[in-house]
């Protein structure tokens, strides 16, 4: 069992693209999503047995949050609900289909979860990232999850996935960031994630995950190991429609492909070598430009992807 924690929210996506005609506002549809939701969501479309931890509305978004994530398999049962209403995350669509989002986060669901009392049984791994690291009192609370699960041996994933936006204190999130290393098996960012964070992926790994995995949008995936290793994939060409979900998309395959191959722990992931990270990084940017390819966050089956 993969075990995505992290909020789940609402993508309000212009239609037709662009932003608008002078002061005419885009018709905006909603789309389901939030990083950790649609990394669940994908985890489930691969096959992967994956269950959703987190705090949803009772409103009819978080209805159809929950429907969404029972629709790829995912397993609900350890998600909390509450009376607030839905996050709402704004999209901006550029001209190279890149998103920008701007956020309405105050006294919603997603930011008020609170510590299970565990975990569900079979759990080999547990992903975080994204805003509910960061809007508190959830991000503490999630934070507190992470550091359980590291050091009841279950491997963790973590893919910050940066919303500058919401982040008041960059330099106090930097070092909050820098503190989740020591609890992190593998560490999963965007070039703009780590030039925003600052270091190297050197000394992330010096601080504590098997692996560090870079996505370089259509320029392909790296991964820098604890061995010292460096391995290059390039990107899948696709007709952009836009960005969204992508990334998490590529979370989820390498949490899938990990799992396929029973390496979901610290040891086996430092113990990869150049074929089996080529394999998966090919694998991940596979479904990634499959996504990209589609309106908003809609991640392959496993049917859509060669076996890995």
């Amino acid at each position: 069992m993969i075990v995505v924690a992290g909020e789940a929210l609402i993508d309000l996506v212009p239609q037709g693209g662009g932003a608008g005609d002078g002061d005419v506002l885009p018709a905006l549809a909603p789309r389901l999503g939030g990083g950790p939701y649609n990394t669940a969501v994908a985890v489930g479309r691969l096959g992967s047995p994956v269950a959703f931890c987190s705090r949803v509305s009772h409103d009819a978004f978080g209805q159809a949050l929950l429907g969404g994530l029972a629709g790829a398999g995912v397993d609900v049962s350890y998600v909390q609900r509450g009376a607030e209403p839905t996050t709402l995350a704004v999209a901006s669509i550029g001209s190279d289909g890149s998103a920008g989002y701007s956020f309405y986060v105050e006294g919603t669901a997603d930011r008020l979860f609170a510590v299970p009392d565990r975990l569900p049984p079979g759990t080999r791994a547990v992903s975080f990232g994204t805003c509910s690291l960061v809007l508190e009192p959830g991000a503490t609370a999630y934070e507190e999850l992470m550091r359980a699960a590291a050091t009841q041996g279950v491997f963790t994933a973590l893919d910050p996935n940066i919303r500058a936006v919401l982040i008041p204190d960059p330099d106090a999130y930097r070092a909050r960031f820098k503190n989740w290393l020591p609890s992190t098996g593998l560490l999963k960012l965007s070039e703009e994630d780590a030039e925003w964070l600052g270091g190297t992926p050197q000394e992330w790994l010096a601080s504590g995950p098997a692996a560090v995995v870079i996505t370089r949008g259509g320029d392909g995936l790296t991964v820098f190991t604890r061995g010292g290793a460096r391995y290059d994939v390039p990107g899948e060409r696709v007709d952009v429609v836009d960005t969204i979900g992508a990334g998490d998309t590529v979370n989820a395959a390498l949490l899938h492909g990990l799992a396929t191959w029973d390496t979901l722990s610290v040891e086996a992931v430092a113990g990869l070598g150049a074929d089996e990270w080529h394999r998966l990084l090919r694998f991940a940017a596979r479904a990634a430009a499959i996504t990209c390819s589609r309106a908003g966050a809609e991640p392959p089956f496993a049917s859509e992807l060669p076996p890995l």
